[in-house]
């Protein structure tokens, strides 16, 4: 998935406080809560989802303008199907940390914005955010930065495979 101890703030880098090591617990967790997903193991994933929604939510509170943890709360929210709360977050996200004042943290921000809309039936968001993502470097919020390869295979973006904007980014040449 590539979610790391770098998707945390500093201050909750160390496990030393109740937080830091749910936080820690939570970052190790998310690939089986994909993995579940992908593999049709849906009682599972949404019984992970879930949990991880249950551990996160209250450290929110503490960490309010944590953007990495704010993400995150998005995607688990897109997966266990509470559209208001995904994009809510996910636009939190992008605003606490816009691409104008970080090129390197803002992309990715972007990207879970891009996922989450594409998942949640706002197809006109996920394109436009998409057409951003390809025409900048960016080092990738999951995994390595979206690519049209990337597009055409990974299975968040099913949900736009028959909108032909979207045919057309997944089928244009790699950016150079």
């Amino acid at each position: 998935m590539g979610y790391s101890e770098s998707r945390l703030s500093a201050k909750a880098r160390p496990a030393a406080s109740p937080v830091n090591a749910a936080l820690h617990l939570h970052v190790q967790r998310l690939p089986l809560n994909w993995t579940q997903e992908v593999a049709g193991d849906n009682p599972a994933a949404r019984e992970s989802w879930r949990q991880a929604r249950n551990e996160l939510d209250p450290l929110l509170k503490e960490q309010p303008e944590n953007k990495n943890l704010i993400g995150d709360l998005a995607l688990i929210n897109m997966a266990l199907g509470d559209k208001a709360t995904a994009l809510a977050l996910a636009e939190r996200a992008m605003t606490t940390n816009p691409i104008e004042k970080d090129a390197i943290d803002g992309p990715n921000l972007l990207e879970i914005f891009a996922r989450v809309a594409a998942r949640t039936s706002e197809p006109d968001r996920a394109i436009a955010a998409l057409q951003k993502l390809l025409s900048i470097p960016y080092s990738g919020a999951i995994t390595t930065p979206l690519t049209p390869a990337l597009l055409r295979l990974d299975p968040m973006f099913d949900p736009l495979r028959n909108d032909p904007r979207f045919q057309k980014l997944a089928e244009s040449p790699a950016p150079k």
